[in-house]
């Protein structure tokens, strides 16, 4: 079956080169650790729509054409489910798209979505989660390229890139995407998110920009440069 499923997934894929890491090895995009229990074929849909996004014409307003990037999975309980890079992406953003999706999924339930750009402006000082940032780190015993998959390695992420996963109502995990400004990281975590049909949030969760001038409030984030979108 896992044979199958990532063959199928890696001719979607074409040549573009995405892979998914386990045990210090490369492997592909469906591989389904036992440890997580989010159903492989929805793991390998998830992470297949990464190929799609990263060359759509408007870039998603990021820095790279097509965008460089990490793409991390975890279930409902943290676990990390899988790991994909596709072009040179930043080797430091492989942790922060695995914390993005943990932050994702461990503060949204069934009542509220919160994607991590939503998380920026209350956790700046004086805002009503200021100090949310140091909880949940990272483990840095999974730093290293290769490792962590079928692991909690926790972290926090409080800017965008990061997304609940949603299926019948219910958080079924995160994703998280790094490698680019963090506005783009969020339009391309929410993009996959809506190609794999896993976007049945209970509030609309996708990124507000804090107006030209303004204090952060509510649940903004700061635009990240001229060519920002709202995907």
């Amino acid at each position: 079956m896992r044979s199958i499923l990532a063959g199928a997934v890696i001719a979607m894929l074409g040549s573009t080169p995405v892979l998914a890491q386990q045990g210090g090895e490369w492997d592909g995009p469906g591989f389904h650790q036992p440890g997580c229990k989010i159903p492989a074929q929805v793991v390998a849909n998830v992470q297949a729509q990464l190929a799609v996004v990263v060359k759509l014409p408007d870039q998603n307003g990021g820095l790279f054409n097509p965008n460089r990037m990490w793409s991390a999975i975890v279930d409902r309980a943290g676990t990390l489910c899988s790991v994909i890079v596709t072009g040179d992406a930043w080797p430091g953003s492989r942790a922060i798209a695995i914390a993005k999706a943990t932050t994702a999924n461990g503060f949204s339930n069934d009542a509220l979505a919160l994607s991590t750009a939503n998380l920026y402006s209350p956790t700046q000082p004086g805002g009503s989660l200021y100090g949310l940032n140091n909880s949940n780190p990272f483990n840095p015993a999974f730093q290293p390229q290769g490792t962590g998959i079928g692991y909690v390695p926790g972290g926090i992420i409080t800017f965008g890139g990061g997304v609940a996963l949603y299926s019948g109502g219910k958080v079924i995990g995160g994703l998280g995407v790094s490698g680019d400004t963090s506005c783009a990281d969020h339009a391309i975590s929410y993009r996959m998110r809506h190609l794999a049909g896993l976007d049945g949030t209970p509030n609309d969760d996708n990124i507000v920009y804090i107006p030209a001038g303004s204090e952060p409030g509510g649940f903004e984030q700061p635009h990240c440069g001229t060519t920002d979108i709202t995907p």
